[in-house]
């Protein structure tokens, strides 16, 4: 008998295990899931936009067809204080050159597909096409003291993990830095003209950024750091965001974990660990055959050491599968073991994905869970979920027409 199942049986409760339910979970030759960390070979990427682009290499794309460097600073202007790529209200450009410079700078980037609303209208999921047809999605949240936007990094996931609907179709390509940089320009318009509750604040905009959308950011690492630095860049060469308000989040990637850690921008870093065992998460979280569990949380832990910034672990609460007392135990046990003050525990209850039986943790369960992690010391937080009415919450993104 598995551990799990008989300290299951310990506690007059069931074990499931997590088969992929619905779809069919892309296997390896080795019998174990397959992971995808690069995107398929000669796939075609987007077109070279603005944001891409630092000031200095702005100005010096603009000199290439014989406008001045100090026009680079007025478009960055126009899209990242303005949101606007429209040549027509750009009127301190020559007005014979605007649709030139714009075709160049500001080449089509996402296309608004659909857009589904909740909560009153405070919670707006769109559906985007990209420049190849790709979709994806992201969610903007209004809240009482702050507006987020939760985005996506990747067309698709490549980390196969059988319980979230982005990983079912694969990984189609990276999203470069534009692309993930748009998503935010175009919920700020959206939010200036009144598209998020229904009233115009033109002063306002998405101040919390979250990479839980569609993909595995830290397998995009490159193109996510570089939107990053963009966010934080002070305007006009970028949004101006603070990094404290930015969270990155990713389901093991040891290295990329590490080498976060000594970036320089004290980004909100977030570990969905979802189990506390190994013979749990090997098959909850594909990647965990690679990185175990004890070695993500030493890079988390590092990632503290190094930017003095609390590590949040994200963990999606399943009936019968992960939501055990013990577990809670361990997770507390291997928490605590690493220090105290570092590390804020979110259990989330599972969303529901299409053609899966999983579903959320009974109430007097979760509380259960969430009580044996505070009794040990580890602060924890019931996430408030968000949009699960129009398939937005945390797992649910699958990009459908």
């Amino acid at each position: 008998m598995r551990i799990s199942e008989s300290r299951a049986k310990a506690e007059g409760r069931a074990q499931v295990r997590p088969t992929a339910e619905g779809w069919k979970q892309a296997m390896g030759e080795d019998g174990r899931p397959q992971l995808q960390f690069t995107a398929k070979a000669r796939v075609s990427q987007p077109p070279v936009h603005l944001a891409d682009l630092t000031l200095a290499e702005r100005a010096a794309k603009l000199k290439e067809i014989g406008l001045p460097a100090f026009r680079a600073k007025q478009l960055s202007v126009h899209y990242f204080q303005h949101y606007t790529t429209d040549p027509e209200l750009m009127s301190d450009l020559p007005k014979d050159r605007r649709a030139e410079i714009a075709e160049v700078m500001f080449p089509k980037l996402l296309t608004e597909v659909k857009r589904l609303a909740t909560d009153d209208g405070r919670t707006i999921k769109f559906l985007w096409r990209l420049f190849d047809g790709s979709l994806v999605e992201s969610v903007l949240m209004r809240y009482s003291n702050r507006i987020t936007l939760c985005i996506s990094s990747q067309c698709g996931c490549g980390m196969n993990c059988p319980f979230c609907a982005t990983g079912q179709a694969g990984l189609t390509r990276n999203m470069s830095t534009a692309e993930i940089l748009d998503q935010i320009v175009q919920a700020n318009r959206v939010i200036a003209e009144g598209g998020l509750g229904g009233q115009k604040h033109p002063e306002e905009r998405v101040g919390n950024i979250v990479f839980m959308g569609m993909g595995e950011p830290l397998a995009n690492y490159k193109r996510v750091m570089n939107a990053v630095h963009r966010m934080v860049a002070d305007a006009p060469e970028g949004l101006g965001m603070s990094a404290r308000g930015i969270t990155v989040s990713t389901v093991g990637l040891v290295p990329a974990i590490n080498k976060l850690a000594e970036e320089g921008v004290p980004v909100t870093f977030a570990l969905s660990l979802h189990a506390p065992d190994d013979e749990l998460r090997d098959e909850m979280i594909p990647v965990n055959s690679k990185w175990k569990v004890d070695e993500a949380l030493d890079a988390a832990f590092n990632y503290y050491v190094k930017t003095g910034r609390r590590v949040s672990i994200e963990y999606a609460l399943i009936k019968d599968m992960n939501d055990h007392g013990w577990r809670a135990d361990l997770l507390a046990r291997k928490l605590n073991a690493r220090g105290r003050g570092w590390v804020h525990v979110n259990p989330i209850p599972l969303n529901p994905t299409p053609g899966s039986v999983w579903t959320s943790s009974e109430p007097d369960v979760t509380a259960e869970f969430i009580d044996r992690l505070e009794s040990a010391g580890v602060p924890t937080t019931l996430r408030d979920t968000r949009g699960k009415e129009i398939d937005g919450a945390c797992g649910q993104l699958a990009a459908a027409e």
